[in-house]
């Protein structure tokens, strides 16, 4: 567990716990859909939304991250990989996340949708 919160504050704290507590909410609009079949369009239109943000939200993390490893070479002076190793790691774990969010995102809506098309089945 430390280990995870760990890469988590590895890729910058302001753009990964966002990402985290959109997972909760994916995963919240998911249960929500299965519970109220009435809603189930705006759930996944929900869903859709929420998981392309964390992906941007994730991408933007990335950006803010290689700015950060060139600031440091700059301000160093000469290229180490020590030096660059924050910075990278902060380009590479926000856009991993955010990936993630969106990929339980689309499973979520794929599983809602199957569910949709067979009660319809069983209902004609």
């Amino acid at each position: 567990m430390n280990d995870i919160i760990g890469k988590m504050n590895d890729g910058g704290p302001v753009f990964t716990y966002p990402i985290l507590i959109m997972l909760f909410i994916v995963l919240a609009l998911f249960v929500m859909g299965i519970v109220n079949k009435k809603n189930q369009a705006k759930t996944n239109s929900l869903m859709i939304h929420v998981g392309w943000f964390a992906v941007a939200w994730g991408f933007l993390g990335r950006t803010f991250g290689l700015i950060h490893a060139f600031d440091a070479v700059a301000a160093a002076g000469e290229l180490t990989p020590r030096l660059l190793a924050h910075g990278l790691k902060m380009a590479l774990v926000d856009p991993l996340m955010g990936i993630l969010v969106f990929v339980v995102a689309r499973l979520g809506i794929i599983i809602l949708v199957a569910l949709k098309k067979r009660q319809d089945k069983t209902e004609e």
